[in-house]
């Protein structure tokens, strides 16, 4: 019998803390615990440590320091951007997105529609969730007022061309907000050579405790403040800083800046012997997304005729731990919307799972993995009134 493993394949959805970033975090709870905005030497020797976190931060984008804004998280860092700069330009009405985006962007651009009278226009995805760049172009107008689209994708792990997109939005004239949650830290992303207004950025993708995000804001960008109050952020975002939050995702990207070689080698190999594993194996399987532009760390594989929630369940039978491209956690019957919008058969949609891998995750981890889910498929297939073998 095969001896139980514990093994974490969900790092979309959040991280473990890496041991260096808990390291550096660890003095801010204990003896470092002065107020960075005060006068005095407690809080002057905190307030050293906020710049160099600032810096490293601003160095895995090849940005400078005070283009760098700490949030909350990223679903906060989507808000400020997208909400700030509309606030700062309000005659402008329409705003564009795609169908595909984390619901952190996609649910505030359908409620500024729903009611705020912004009029907006979601662009498709073909079958490989790849965007038709030469349609962006023929949607952006002069009243357009902001365009946001993801980096890569948290479900498929497929990326976007943002150079490119943000050229066409900077000929157009269009301010563009890159949501990078899922693509930070795991592939290059130079914004001195990358003309985006706007980057989203969250810490617990990154191997920092969840509750610490990042907001870049290119210098000249027009847009108000999300949190109003002190002179935090350079009045960008009041509020007494979360400092060893700040401190821990400073570190965390010095780590993933030393560790992406890392990420798009070792990572990317364990996934391939992941998908080459259970496909070799399993008949009816499908990777959902483009295998040739995607995150080193993950996929998203469609098994056709069983549920991903009965997959998921089975799996954390088993020690696994790995994420549903179905709604159906959420209490919804409907499959995902980025495989929808995909166009990827329901059969298909509707049993897909994501494995997402981290530079911590190990080879007899992945073993593991691809002796336990051929059994759980055999089995849930046995049971599905769809499958005939």
């Amino acid at each position: 019998m095969q001896e139980k493993m514990q093994v974490y394949l969900d790092n979309n959805a959040t991280c473990m803390v890496s041991p260096g970033v808990k390291d550096a975090m660890m003095p801010f709870f204990g003896e470092l615990y002065g107020n960075p905005s005060s006068m005095h030497n407690f809080g002057g020797q905190v307030a050293k440590h906020l710049v160099i976190a600032r810096e490293k931060v601003a160095a895995m984008f090849n940005v400078d320091p005070d283009e760098i804004v700490f949030t909350s998280c990223g679903s906060e860092s989507n808000n400020h951007a997208i909400r700030g700069v509309l606030e700062s330009n309000k005659e402008k009405k329409h705003i564009v997105t795609t169908k595909v985006e984390h619901p952190a962007v996609l649910n505030v651009y359908r409620f500024l529609a729903k009611n705020k009278g912004y009029k907006i226009t979601e662009l498709g995805v073909n079958k490989q969730g790849d965007l038709n760049l030469d349609e962006l172009k023929t949607v952006l107008s002069p009243d357009t007022a902001l365009l946001s689209v993801m980096a890569a994708n948290n479900e498929t792990g497929n990326i976007f061309p943002i150079k490119e997109i943000a050229e066409i939005a900077k000929e157009k004239n269009v301010v563009f907000h890159t949501d990078a949650v899922q693509a930070a830290g795991k592939i290059p992303l130079d914004l001195k050579k990358i003309p985006v207004d706007l980057l989203s950025l969250s810490g617990h993708k990154l191997h920092t405790p969840k509750g610490i995000g990042a907001l870049y804001i290119r210098r000249g960008t027009a847009i108000t403040p999300f949190i109003i109050g002190g002179h935090q952020e350079n009045g960008r975002r009041g509020g007494t800083e979360n400092v060893p939050y700040i401190i821990g995702l400073g570190k965390a990207c010095e780590e993933a800046v030393a560790h992406m070689n890392e990420e798009a080698g070792h990572v990317s190999k364990l996934r391939d012997k992941l998908e080459a594993g259970l496909r070799s194996v399993i008949t009816h399987t499908y990777i959902n997304g483009n295998p040739l532009s995607r995150l080193p760390n993950t996929t998203n594989i469609g098994f056709e005729f069983i549920e991903g929630e009965a997959i998921l369940l089975h799996l954390s039978k088993a020690g696994i731990a790995a994420s549903s491209g179905s709604a159906c956690t959420s209490g919804s019957l409907e499959p995902s919307h980025v495989l929808m919008a995909m166009g990827v058969p329901f059969t298909y949609a509707h049993g897909s799972v994501r494995f997402s891998l981290s530079r911590f995750t190990t080879e007899a981890e992945i073993d593991y993995t691809i002796k336990i889910v051929p059994d759980v498929i055999k089995n849930l297939r046995e049971l599905s009134p769809f499958y005939e073998e």
